[in-house]
């Protein structure tokens, strides 16, 4: 993969244009990890898209690890709503969002597990983690898709000199993703942060 004009060129890469974001980025200095909570990437990358959302990010990472870029990378987007880090506040006005398709915590029913919108999940795809003394379960992430996730973080530090990779929850105490199954240590070693 590479970057040409702000847009990722790749054979795992796929084009859905956002045309609610048009402000250019001054600096892009911080990338921040998301999860889609959602049933699939091309919705999630839909949803992402639409006019009438408030929500948008610049690529959505698919569990095969194919890639949809919304948005170019200079372009502002719509990610990390009230944030701060280090002192700096409104991280959407110096990051690149990446949504990573995953359905997020699940919920148990005798020996099964369901999403929020109650789709089921095979065990082998269930995360366990133990919160406030009480087992909990997220939908685990694909190793193709934890690979892509720091190639294309690996990628953006090169091209434009990023300082930190970030969670959502690094950033806002109103969220959680991409929440305990993401091995974000693994990732930010790949990638070299």
């Amino acid at each position: 993969m590479k970057i040409e004009a702000h847009q990722l060129i790749g054979e795992y890469v796929e084009y859905l244009r956002c045309t609610k974001c048009s402000r250019l980025l001054e600096t892009v200095d911080t990338i921040v990890l998301h999860s889609t909570d959602g049933a699939n990437a091309m919705s999630s990358a839909h949803y992402l898209a639409r006019s009438d959302t408030s929500v948008s990010a610049h690529l959505v990472v698919a569990r095969s690890g194919q890639i949809i870029q919304l948005l170019p990378f200079h372009v502002r987007a719509w990610h990390a709503g009230i944030s701060e880090h280090e002192g700096r506040q409104q991280l959407n006005d110096f990051s690149i969002g990446i949504e990573i398709d995953n359905a997020g915590p699940l919920h148990r029913r005798g020996n099964r597990f369901f999403s929020w919108f109650n789709k089921e999940y095979p065990p082998e795809e269930v995360f366990t983690t133990v919160e406030n003394g009480h087992a909990a379960y997220y939908h685990r992430y694909t190793p193709i898709q934890v690979r892509r996730v720091a190639e294309i973080c690996s990628l953006l530090k090169r091209h434009y000199l990023i300082r930190w990779l970030l969670r959502h929850s690094d950033i806002t105490l109103r969220k959680s993703d991409p929440g305990p199954a993401f091995p974000f240590d693994e990732v930010k070693l790949i990638s070299g942060f």
